[in-house]
């Protein structure tokens, strides 16, 4: 055991970290970047992360930038003007995206915008933006395939995502035991990512803000307040993706729009400062004031992580919500899909950077970070948005919850059976309690390790199967150019 401890310690030493969570230890590598001070710093860039940036620029150029192609369109369809209540699924174009986006639009745009800020400067933003316009092609190639692939049980009921395309899909190239290996690998993944930034880090935030709020900071009333959480999501998930896909559709316009109009009106309080603000944001991006190369990288991963983590586009959580959309053109509801990144990271995260940065707020002496240096900001214009913010940051972690739970019952079920999932919202609730009264920090490694992992096995079989993906796109591009869809 001492001889296998030590060798760990050299694989460490020499890639990466060990991060030791509830499922076991995890080797997780990283990209390191030097300063050129001479020192032995340096900058930390998870090889997940550089993964999704080469993925989505990759998907951006082989599908001839659909990202803004399909724009216009993708509006279109989430107004309903193309569908049609005759074709196969449970939910509407726009329940899915708002499912999707209830999983994506959560405390990340709150406390981990504000993370990265605290760390890479105010030019995090702006890389931030940067992934999620690329990422809106990587929304739009897997979302495609989760609605290709999907499986319609004699119920009406749906089950699609990157188990079942990895799975059925490379098969169809001829690549089974490839395909089989890479989706168990993802439905595991994806059950570990649900129980921890699609959980714990959501309820561990939110008390965090109701805590700072009321000043109850005991561990009994993180217990009571993570027991409420847990039982007001096991309402909602006992009803499956239809009434998850009616609660989204309602929460997510509501608490999207009231956190946007408060950003707004702090923006416009300080329009004074709005062009300094965006100057100080590009020349942190392309400048920053630490060391050249150790200055430019440091921000550059800041930005690249945090949006990652936000928007999720390439990780393949979204097919889940997707595949159960109301569509017989796969094609669509991919082009549906590619307008998250778009809302979640160019509209509401760039918002929260906005406000950190035009308020002044990222100056500080390190004291406080993640949502307490959202709370900071806001507080400055509002000194009773505090209280605002911990209910948006209530629904936030409501929200995504839900919608994660949904993702990590599907992979449980892909794996273990349909007749188990209880055993799995069982356990997802538990989490829910548990993430309110434990460390931020193990939280955050937890969540970062599982839902960003699950990017390698979704990213390859989606590039494997992107031809497929282009024939269909250019198919569904002539027919809709032909004028064969009816609109409404």
């Amino acid at each position: 055991m001492e001889t296998f401890l030590t060798f760990l310690d050299w694989l460490e030493a020499l890639f990466g970290r060990w991060v030791v969570t509830p499922l076991g230890a995890v080797f997780f590598w990283d990209v390191w970047f030097w300063d050129n001070v001479g020192d032995d710093k340096g900058i930390e860039l998870p090889i997940v992360v550089l993964w999704l940036v080469l993925g989505a620029l990759f998907f951006t150029l082989r599908f001839q930038f659909v990202n803004v192609r399909a724009f216009r369109h993708a509006i279109d369809c989430v107004r309903g003007r193309y569908s049609s209540p005759d074709d196969p699924g449970e939910i509407s174009h726009f329940e899915a995206l708002s499912a999707a986006l209830s999983a994506t639009v959560g405390l990340g745009n709150i406390a981990g915008v504000a993370v990265a800020v605290s760390k890479g400067g105010p030019g995090a933003v702006f890389w931030m933006v940067v992934m999620g316009l690329l990422g809106m092609s990587s929304k739009f190639a897997e979302c495609t395939l989760g609605q290709k692939y999907r499986v319609l049980d004699g119920n009406g009921g749906v089950s699609g995502g990157p188990m079942h395309y990895l799975e059925r899909g490379l098969a169809e190239i001829g690549r089974p035991r490839l395909g089989r290996f890479l989706a168990v690998a993802f439905a595991l993944m994806c059950i570990g990512g649900s129980f921890g930034g699609g959980n714990m880090f959501q309820s561990n935030q939110a008390w965090k803000m109701v805590g700072m709020v009321t000043g109850l900071e005991a561990r009994l009333a993180a217990a009571v307040f993570g027991a409420l959480l847990a039982a007001a999501v096991g309402v909602v998930i006992i009803g499956g993706i239809r009434r998850i896909g009616h609660v989204a559709a309602a929460l997510v316009p509501f608490m999207c729009g009231l956190y946007l109009l408060c950003g707004l009106w702090i923006v416009l309080t300080h329009a004074d400062q709005i062009g300094g603000a965006f100057a100080t944001i590009l020349t942190s991006a392309f400048r920053p004031e630490a060391a050249a190369w150790g200055g430019f990288m440091g921000v550059l991963v800041q930005g690249l992580r945090r949006a990652a983590f936000s928007n999720e586009a390439g990780i393949g959580s979204a097919p889940i919500a997707h595949s159960a959309a109301i569509t017989r053109e796969p094609v669509r509801e991919g082009m549906v899909a590619l307008l998250e990144p778009f809302i979640d990271t160019v509209i509401v995260c760039s918002t929260t950077g906005l406000v950190i940065v035009v308020t002044g707020a990222y100056v500080n002496d390190g004291s406080t970070a993640g949502i307490e240096l959202t709370a900071k900001a806001f507080a400055s214009v509002f000194p009773w948005f505090p209280v605002l913010l911990a209910i948006t940051a209530t629904l936030f972690a409501f929200s995504t919850m839900i919608s994660w739970s949904y993702y990590g019952e599907r992979c449980w079920s892909f794996l273990f059976g349909a007749r188990t999932s209880n055993y799995y919202k069982a356990l997802f609730l538990l989490f829910a309690w548990f993430g309110a009264v434990s460390p931020l920090a193990q939280v955050i490694e937890f969540s970062d390790l599982m839902i960003l992992g699950m990017a390698f096995p979704n990213i390859p079989g989606v590039i494997l199967l992107s031809g497929r993906i282009k024939a269909d796109l250019d198919s569904y591009l002539a027919r809709l150019r032909a004028g064969e869809f009816a609109r409404h």
